[in-house]
């Protein structure tokens, strides 16, 4: 046993709250003005629920709450696909000056020409580094990045050929969001099987373009952790049936500085900031999720998009784009997440972005020759910044995947992805990120072989994992059917 009894159960703050406890006062005013400025009609009959605790209290709940959090400067955090890596904390010095921090989007353009400029030379980094022309930062996540770069694909096969065709391609193992993505752009989704070596099927990628296919999403390295090898000949095929080939970014990290997907023939590129250069990340925002694309396309980007005048030496914002899809966002994007990811950008320079890459791959690399033994990878060979790997031989055990992914969390640890990408039976998708040290390696390396030894020794250890945390094993599929997102007291579904 890991030798630690669980948490106390969690408390609301209404469940440390004491009639006529306060963690501060307010000079009651003279007279009741309030019932002179508010008609009756809108005033409460009654006063609201609110807690009632000292400032001890609220300190103690919030910092309680604080600390069931795991978060990556907690510890190691190697959730496939979600490159869970460490922020230095300097991006939100940068962020915090007044000069970012203050400014609103609809002061006019001389007046903000520092964010601007800023805006300015974060699009030729991001076109340099992606080989691509022109850049938006409209896209508030990678998710509406996808739906951006899909929009533009539709504009493209509408203006050069009357209508926008029907149908994308997705490999089947695609993140999810690429066939909602798909969806949400008005097209259907064809699937295209893997091979056996868990790269595109190019045979059968060959077989499915026709003249209704606008495109093919393409995440490289995909998401078993493999470098497309065929990228040029996915390229061409695409090209030669009048397609668009598209760059998922999300794992844009582990190529950074050594490859560009423009080089590699795609037309259209998303970028996850918080995944590739750092920018916070969790918790449902605010995030960022440029939009790259080749020349031919530029026009259809959304409006407006920075232009600088070099004669005048200024930059505004230029709107004369008749052939644009349109605004994404209410104003210019979340401008204060493109300044972390700037200043990361700068701070490293482009020795530094290099050195991302090698030692991500080089960090996936040496964890998965740790553990294969133990878990054996879908595709064996050197993976790119991350692995899948199976515990499909802990299933004669009775032990399965969901078991392992709970018992690193009495051991210490996030757990790894799991259960994805679909096509691998057990997976584990591991992703330790450029940001982990030896030494954190080796600690989660052994925490996984304790569990594989665990898993002949005492499995039913592993079926009650986790036993340190505040809650056990949640049924997630019901908490997700029946989703309370707010606290309502005295509710049944609180002693439930």
């Amino acid at each position: 046993m890991s030798g630690r009894a669980r948490g106390p159960e969690p408390q609301t703050i209404f469940d440390v709250s004491a009639p006529g406890r306060r963690a501060s006062s307010v000079a009651q005013p003279a007279g009741s003005p309030a019932e002179g400025l508010i008609p009756p009609g809108l005033r409460r009959a009654s006063p609201p629920r609110l807690p009632e605790v000292s400032e001890l209290d609220l300190v103690r709940h919030y910092t309680r709450l604080s600390q069931r959090n795991w978060a990556i400067d907690v510890g190691v955090y190697p959730l496939g696909s979600c490159t869970m890596k460490y922020n230095p904390k300097v991006h939100e010095d940068v962020a915090g000056l007044p000069g970012f921090r203050n400014i609103h989007p609809w002061q006019p353009a001389d007046q903000v020409q520092g964010a601007l400029q800023l805006l300015w030379e974060m699009e030729q980094y991001l076109a340099e580094l992606t080989g691509m022309a022109r850049v938006t930062f409209q896209p508030a996540a990678g998710a509406q990045g996808e739906l951006t770069g899909l929009l533009i694909m539709r504009a493209h096969h509408t203006a050069t050929e009357g209508h926008p065709r029907s149908v994308v391609l997705i490999p089947d193992s695609a993140h999810g969001t690429n066939p909602a993505s798909v969806a949400l752009g008005g097209y259907k989704v064809r699937q295209i099987p893997s091979d056996e070596r868990g790269l595109v099927d190019l045979a059968a990628l060959e077989a499915a373009l026709d003249p209704s296919v606008a495109g093919l999403m393409l995440t490289n390295p995909n998401t078993l952790g493999l470098f497309e090898t065929d990228i040029e000949r996915i390229a061409a095929a695409l090209h030669r049936s009048g397609g668009l080939l598209y760059f998922d970014g999300a794992n844009f990290n582990a190529i950074l500085g050594k490859v560009r997907p423009g080089d590699m023939g795609f037309d259209i590129v998303h970028m996850n900031t918080h995944k590739t250069f750092t920018t916070p990340h969790g918790g449902g925002g605010p995030g960022s999720g440029p939009v790259a694309v080749s020349a031919r396309l530029a026009q259809y980007l959304p409006s407006p998009v920075v232009g600088y005048d070099e004669a005048a030496n200024r930059w505004f914002w230029d709107t004369d784009r008749p052939q644009s899809i349109g605004r994404l966002h209410g104003f210019h994007g979340n401008f204060g997440v493109v300044v972390r990811a700037y200043t990361y950008l700068r701070s490293l320079g482009g020795e530094g972005l290099v050195r991302i890459a090698e030692r991500a791959v080089l960090n996936a690399n040496y964890l998965r020759a740790l553990v294969r033994e133990a878990y054996p990878e879908a595709h064996p060979g050197t993976c790119m910044h991350e692995f899948v790997c199976t515990a499909k031989p802990l299933r004669a055990k009775g032990v399965r995947a969901m078991d392992v992914a709970k018992r690193l969390i009495d051991l210490g640890f996030h757990p790894p992805t799991v259960y994805f990408p679909l096509v691998v039976e057990e997976a584990m998708m591991v992703e330790p990120t450029e940001t982990e040290s030896r030494e954190s390696l080796d600690a989660l390396a052994a925490a996984l072989l304790q569990i594989a030894g665990e898993a002949s020794s005492d499995p039913e250890l592993l079926h009650e994992a986790p036993v340190t945390a505040p809650v056990g094993r949640l049924d997630e599929a019901r908490a997700a059917r029946r989703l309370h997102v707010r606290w309502e007291p005295g509710s049944p579904w609180l002693d439930e």
